[in-house]
């Protein structure tokens, strides 16, 4: 999900490291240490440099502009939640735009941060992520004046912001939640997630290496908190827009929620040419953004059809 201008510069200071790692033996300890610390600043300037690239596009395309003032035809601040793997800009180049250009200010986060891993992030335990969540959305209010925010997630995304509303307060700041293929009842990833029981230390190897992945295998401790009694909270609306052809969220119906003010969305209901995997659905496709216009403003919908591929 990374454009590869956004990893040119860590590519760069990942190769210097290598290069020192091969110093000849006959090289001195002490510039050995000197050509470590030098490509580890080089590692740490490039990494820094890619953030702020980052930051700078978000800014420059008119989100995350914290002095956006919410009109009366959208008085809500819509805040995005990226997925697993993937962080605040790469994940919305396509949708933040979309919404910023129809009046929305629109604010994203990165969360889910392990130490040492830039850039790619989601991959913290969940309810610890929810937690940043709670934070950037009462920044959000903060700064905007609103009294409530509208969330849309993808993948992860969708899920996670379900423990801040249920157990974190934020049924009281939120107003609807739109998830775009997210993991609501966890993931089999096609069976894989099944043979983890037959490799003894798979499941702790995985919690400790990524948290978050071990959430969301369906069946999980997680889950099975997050969703007993019930899968939505009162006084929040919930749309969930899902694929048939996603094979990372599988079965694709596991992403659909059972409750009150529950609409839930099979994209190619709208558009059976709509072949969107679980990436795409998200990333690029406009049917989907047109699905999500119409969560955000109810009263203003209009129908999603295969022509909003290209409206």
């Amino acid at each position: 999900m990374l454009p590869w201008k956004h990893l040119l510069r860590p590519l760069s200071a990942l190769l210097l490291t290598a290069a020192v790692t091969v110093v000849p033996a006959a090289t001195s300890t002490a510039t050995a240490a000197t050509a470590t610390a030098t490509a580890t600043a080089a590692a740490a300037a490039a990494v820094a440099g890619a953030e702020a690239d980052r930051a700078e596009a978000a800014t420059g395309s008119g989100w995350n502009d914290y002095s956006c003032e919410p009109s009366a035809a959208h008085p809500r601040p819509v805040v995005l939640v990226h997925g697993t793997f993937a962080n605040s800009v790469d994940n919305w180049l396509g949708l933040a735009p979309y919404l910023v250009n129809r009046g929305y200010c629109v604010y994203a986060l990165d969360y889910g941060q392990l130490p040492g891993v830039p850039l790619i992030h989601g991959l913290g335990p969940i309810d610890k992520s929810a937690e940043q969540l709670k934070t950037f959305v009462d920044k959000v209010l903060a700064a905007t004046g609103a009294a409530e925010a509208d969330l849309v997630g993808h993948s992860q995304g969708g899920l996670m912001p379900r423990h801040y509303l249920k157990f974190l307060g934020g049924a009281a700041k939120v107003n609807a939640l739109v998830g775009i293929a997210p993991d609501n009842h966890g993931t089999t990833l096609n069976g894989l997630a099944k043979l983890l029981p037959y490799f003894p230390g798979a499941d702790d190897m995985l919690s400790k290496a990524a948290p978050a992945l071990a959430d969301q295998v369906a069946g999980s401790a997680f889950l099975t908190k997050l969703n007993a009694g019930g899968d939505t909270v009162p006084g929040v609306r919930y749309t969930v827009i899902a694929t048939r052809y996603d094979e990372v969220v599988t079965p694709y119906r596991s992403q659909f929620l059972d409750g009150p003010n529950v609409r839930n969305v099979l994209i190619q209901d709208r558009c059976v040419l709509d072949f969107s995997e679980h990436a795409q659905l998200g990333l690029t496709d406009r049917i989907a953004f047109h699905e999500v216009a119409n969560a955000l403003d109810p009263t203003h919908a209009t129908a999603a059809t295969c022509l909003s591929a290209i409206g």
